[in-house]
């Protein structure tokens, strides 16, 4: 259960397109991070599984339990994407992490180019992006993930210059915990959520 939508257009920081941030490299044009998958326990951990499994690109990243204290998660869900931002940002002590709100009902084509550029610069710096999603979505393989009541889930690497991306899922769904999903589809399963990258 991923909780509260984000509600209006939260963003923790500016993200610029990748063409407004002059002396940037370009990112390359397919990358993966190397991360401890770790499936969550029960129906309302998805928040701190999918943060720990951003956080263990680093190494070693705390328990889902002291996430979960950290993220407020109770039987209800984690509320909001902002609290994975502020985790994310305080266990790795750093203020690489924002959050971006995709507030309408599907997400418009700047968003989705947004979402793109967003993840491949956060990939390309090392940063897994965890993205809180609602309703039913189709991977790459034709499989699909359905979370009615809302998800998160950690990207973890992009191809075709983020076009596509590939998902750790800790819901482990029949025994499902990555796949490949188009980046268009990915930002309107976000739709009324958001990201933290």
């Amino acid at each position: 259960v991923a909780g509260l939508a984000v509600i209006g257009v939260t963003v923790a920081g500016p993200a610029a397109a990748l063409g407004a941030r002059p002396g940037l490299p370009r990112p390359p044009a397919a990358k993966e991070l190397r991360t401890e998958y770790q499936a969550q326990p029960n129906f309302y951990y998805c928040g701190p599984a999918a943060t720990r499994i951003a956080l263990t690109v680093d190494g070693a990243a705390p328990g889902q339990d002291e996430l979960a204290a950290a993220l407020g998660t109770t039987v209800a869900g984690t509320d909001s994407v902002l609290d994975v931002t502020r985790v994310l940002n305080d266990v790795g002590d750093t203020n690489d992490y924002r959050t971006t709100a995709i507030p309408g009902q599907r997400a418009t084509a700047k968003q989705r180019e947004r979402m793109r550029e967003d993840i491949t610069r956060a990939i390309a710096d090392g940063r897994p992006v965890v993205v809180n999603v609602i309703g039913t979505a189709a991977d790459t393989a034709g499989g699909t993930h359905a979370y009615p009541g809302g998800h998160y889930l950690t990207v973890v690497g992009y191809r075709d210059e983020g076009r596509l991306v590939r998902i750790a899922d800790p819901a482990n769904v029949n025994g499902v915990s990555s796949y490949w999903m188009a980046t268009t589809d990915l930002a309107n399963w976000a739709a009324t959520r958001g990201y933290s990258a």
